[in-house]
């Protein structure tokens, strides 16, 4: 019988501090599923660093682990020039600030997710795992509050016709629903259907809109005037 061979999530890491790259590096592990493959001390040696790695359109990493304070271009800025190229890979942004308009920025900004950096080792494992496998990541601890900070900030947009059109009206429901911080168990109890039809409906909203996580539905349904800052 032949062994199998897991092939490792490889991270960038992006924190100006040793002592917390240091501390990442000891928790995401080769022998637990991992590979940090390079490290950048501020958002300006990301573009570098990434272009060192890639070969024949592999980016060389599956997630960035990302800092949002840094002293030449914070984790924001970078944030956004890495979801503006479409084979960048996508950011987990990772703070000691419980900032919550930091974290709303960064949404914006097309962060697949974040976390505080005082939660625990799973939490960060299961974090990275999510985030290199194409999904989202919100810290329980302060989504709700980085979503009333975003909605305060978020400016009236009237609806786009195209995009309600382009979702039937049970997906503008969950497209709504996601947008206002409800997880998939409290959209299916709220529109009386399974979990499992919860997440059909996202993955349509999301091939129909082109979008290529959670956050990024967040921010297409204010942007879009689908929900408003009022909404609750």
């Amino acid at each position: 019988m032949t062994e199998q061979t897991t092939v490792p999530v490889r991270v960038l890491l992006v924190d100006d501090q040793e002592l917390v790259r240091s501390g990442l590096r000891r928790i995401l592990r080769r022998r637990d599923g991992f590979e940090i493959v390079a490290e950048c001390a501020d958002g300006a040696e990301i573009p570098r660093t990434l272009a060192g790695l890639a070969v024949d359109g592999d980016p060389g990493a599956d997630v960035v682990l990302m800092d949002l304070r840094m002293r030449e271009v914070d984790g924001i800025t970078a944030t956004r020039l890495l979801a503006e190229d479409p084979g960048a890979p996508p950011v987990l942004v990772l703070t000691t600030f419980d900032d919550d308009e930091m974290l709303s920025g960064a949404i914006r900004a097309g962060a697949a997710g974040f976390l505080l950096k005082d939660s625990s080792a799973d939490d960060l494992i299961r974090g990275v795992r999510a985030v290199a496998a194409g999904d989202s990541w919100l810290d329980p601890a302060v989504t709700g509050r980085v979503l009333r900070s975003y909605r305060a900030s978020a400016q009236a947009t009237p609806a786009d016709n195209g995009v309600v059109d382009a979702l039937t009206p049970r997906e503008l429901e969950v497209l709504r629903a996601m947008a206002i911080g409800r997880s998939n168990g409290e959209i299916a109890a709220e529109l009386v259907i399974s979990e499992l039809t919860v997440k059909s409906h996202i993955g349509r909203i999301f091939t129909k809109l082109h979008l290529r996580d959670r956050p990024a539905a967040i921010v297409y349904a204010y942007d879009h005037g689908l929900v408003s800052p009022a909404t609750s």
